[in-house]
């Protein structure tokens, strides 16, 4: 626990930084580097030693959030990625064809939706920060895996008795999911309440903090199942040890890489829920 606690505050302090200068390419920079070091990790759970698969996939991951961060819109972005991932798809199928065998086509298949994942999920983030009201909202996308999983734990720890879903996650409970989802929507709507009262000319859409709340704590708790169903299915406890007590990138962002990309589809999806409304 001493050094869980201690990684926390270390990395709490590295993080800081990054979230004051967020709109600059500092931060854009910090989630190129999660991306890159999050497919790394991922390869190496899924056993991926190739360089020739290792290399373009880091670099992918290194690249996509820096050009979120570049290009003037989502759109035009999302339109260039599209294309990338066309060209890395074929190039893993041509591996998959050349490799005589030693390379199975499920395997690369599975390198190609990891890494997308992965890659999605940070490069979103940089997105959101340039939205509309971006500096209150891409904060969501840690708030709401972090709050889902610190009141999951502690909901389930009191009051836990149907296991969820033991095969995947022995730990979690049918009661600590519930609670996560109902303290994660409390904590958006004081976040909103309390942005309302500290932010000129704005006010919060209560309703959409309740609906985005409902629907990313669902979404936090899903992705963390996700990638504890692959750490799992490949035999390994921590996708790496870059936080000691805690483990690897994708074991402490997980639930925030499944969260940030439904934030930008809700909010393309319908105004209900969009967060905040100027004052008039």
């Amino acid at each position: 626990m001493k050094t869980r606690i201690i990684s926390s505050i270390v990395a709490t302090a590295i993080l800081l930084p990054f979230l004051f200068y967020s709109h600059t390419y500092a931060f854009a920079c910090l989630m190129a580097f999660g991306a890159c070091l999050g497919v790394y990790e991922m390869l190496k759970c899924l056993g991926e030693k190739n360089l020739f698969i290792l290399i373009p996939s880091c670099l992918i991951g290194a690249a996509m959030p820096i050009l979120a961060k570049w290009y003037p819109d989502e759109a035009t972005f999302f339109n260039f990625a599209h294309k990338v991932f066309v060209v890395y798809v074929f190039y893993l199928a041509v591996i998959a064809v050349f490799s005589k065998g030693k390379k199975d086509v499920s395997a690369m298949a599975l390198v190609y939706v990891t890494v997308c994942f992965i890659v999605n999920g940070f490069s979103s983030i940089t997105i959101l920060r340039d939205y509309q009201y971006g500096e209150y909202i891409y904060l969501l996308v840690f708030l709401c895996p972090w709050m889902t999983d610190i009141f999951a734990y502690f909901t389930g720890y009191f009051f836990g008795k149907h296991k969820l879903i033991p095969e995947v996650s022995p730990k979690k409970t049918i009661e600590g999911a519930i609670g996560g989802v109902v303290f994660c929507t409390l904590s958006l709507v004081l976040y909103g309440f309390l942005v309302s009262c500290f932010a000129d000319g704005i006010k919060a859409n209560y309703l959409a903090f309740v609906l985005v709340g409902v629907v990313l704590s669902v979404v936090s708790q899903c992705g963390d199942l996700i990638f504890s169903l692959i750490k799992r299915k490949f035999g390994i406890k921590d996708y790496g040890n870059i936080m000691p007590g805690h483990g690897g990138i994708l074991d402490r962002c997980d639930s925030v890489i499944a969260a940030a990309p439904f934030v930008l589809w809700m909010f393309d999806l319908s105004k209900i829920f969009r967060l905040f409304y100027e004052v008039v």
